[in-house]
């Protein structure tokens, strides 16, 4: 199965990166590091990340935009409905 969607939230130095199929299935649900971020998204094909808009998400949204995955940012009130 190859990834579609990947939902990434966004801390200081742990991130917790969510990967959904086309179909909707769980592909990966892990915590990553800052440090190997950007090598794990290197190693999957483009696909729609989203991300709550804060103020690193401009950051790491530029750096994904250069690997070619599509980045969607939305705002807070946006994401707190996924919580539950």
């Amino acid at each position: 199965m190859t990834v579609k969607t990947v939902g990434l939230d966004l801390a200081k130095d742990v991130f917790q990166v969510h990967c959904v199929s086309a179909t909707g299935r769980k592909i990966i649900n892990k915590k990553i590091k800052r440090a190997k971020l950007l090598a794990f998204f290197e190693t999957l094909p483009r696909c729609v990340v989203g991300m709550e808009a804060c103020g690193s998400a401009h950051h790491w949204g530029r750096e994904l935009r250069k690997l070619g995955h599509d980045v969607r940012l939305m705002p807070a009130a946006y994401v707190k409905p996924y919580v539950k």
